[in-house]
């Protein structure tokens, strides 16, 4: 693993940053969850939110690379109420 992808996955980032690190990572990813291309394109750039309901599941396919703070920064705290516990 190069040094790059060491400090990306030590530190959250944004989906388009981690969809951009390498070729075919946007397409692996939207295959994962089971979703079109397109649509992880969209999230990525913002042209749709990414749906509550799929923020663990790019979590955790993520490694956590992209956490659900990054992918819903107004209103995370308001959803995952124990996020904000384990960042005290």
């Amino acid at each position: 693993m190069t040094l790059i992808k060491r400090f990306a996955y030590a530190v959250s980032m944004k989906l388009a940053d981690y969809t951009s690190i390498e070729r075919g990572r946007q397409s692996g990813l939207a295959k994962i969850l089971g979703i079109p291309p397109q649509l992880m394109y969209q999230w990525a750039r913002g042209v749709r939110p990414v749906p509550i309901e799929r923020c663990v599941e790019i979590e955790r396919a993520t490694d956590g690379a992209v956490s659900r703070r990054d992918l819903r920064p107004n209103d995370w705290h308001l959803i995952w109420p124990e996020l904000t516990e384990e960042r005290a």
